[in-house]
């Protein structure tokens, strides 16, 4: 009896399609809450956790959850230090793309991101056949909760600034609460992808509308965060202001281009009898 119930089980995680990717530094005040949120949806999500080697013990909390009752749902990612988000959503996205989801997620740890919308998000790519659906803080005017107003403009006015430089027409394009298609980064080529900031989220929104996919966006109510400290500096600000004319001539010279070589997912080990 209790061998077929384990067989069940692992049935059961195995048909999750869909996996939420969350980068920490320093986030020991907020992980567990957020992943314990996630994994009381109705809908089967398995989470995949980069840290870059926060000081504070975020990974060891991530570690002693799915060690217990989040195992085989929950992953760890561990990097040397702090590498930037952009590079740690890649190795995410890659490490996504060498198993077998169909969507993958971008959210921050610290509940500025609703987990309660990440089944909205996923309804617009898998019911409504959207490639990407945006946590948008712009989509129905400006949806932010306990922002200082200079903040607010400077981020409201950046994405006018991103869709005049880019005709890029999303209106939150630095937001970083994302669901992919799984075939959009098969084909944007992520070796190619430059920035680590802010940038990073409007050279993926950027790459995949050149490559063809299809952007919608999926009304949010954005929360500043409660617990830690910010990770927002000003030369994520210049990164994103410089960088978006970059991505614009790099459309124009032809070399935002698909992937050659998407990444294949392993086969998966069969399960002994």
């Amino acid at each position: 009896m209790c061998l077929k119930w384990c067989k069940f089980e692992v049935k059961l995680i195995a048909m999750a399609d869909s996996l939420v990717i969350i980068p920490t530094y320093n986030e020991k005040e907020n992980i567990e809450n957020i992943i314990k949120a996630v994994f009381s949806l109705e809908k089967p999500f398995h989470i995949l956790v980069i840290d870059d080697g926060s000081p504070d013990g975020t990974a060891a909390i991530v570690q002693r959850l799915l060690n217990g009752p989040f195992e085989g749902r929950l992953f760890l990612e561990q990097r040397k230090g702090k590498m930037g988000l952009g590079t740690a959503y890649i190795h995410g996205f890659k490490w996504a793309l060498q198993r077998s989801y169909d969507y993958i997620f971008e959210m921050d740890a610290d509940f500025s991101h609703n987990p309660d919308d990440l089944p909205r998000l996923y309804a617009a790519c898998h019911d409504n056949g959207h490639d990407v659906a945006v946590g948008s803080r712009y989509a129905t005017g400006v949806n932010v909760v306990n922002w200082p107003m200079g903040r607010v403009l400077m981020s409201f006015f950046a994405s006018k600034y991103v869709r005049f430089v880019t005709s890029l027409h999303v209106k939150d394009t630095t937001a970083g609460f994302v669901c992919y298609r799984r075939k959009v980064l098969e084909t944007i080529d992520l070796d190619q992808i430059r920035f680590k900031g802010y940038a990073f989220q409007i050279e993926m929104k950027y790459s995949a509308k050149v490559l063809g996919f299809n952007i919608t966006e999926v009304s949010v109510i954005f929360v500043n965060r409660q617990l830690g400290t910010s990770k927002m500096n000003s030369s994520i600000f210049g990164e994103a202001f410089f960088g978006v004319i970059n991505l614009r001539w790099r459309k124009e010279m032809g070399m935002i281009k698909p992937h050659k070589h998407p990444v294949q997912p392993k086969q998966p080990k069969q399960l002994q009898s």
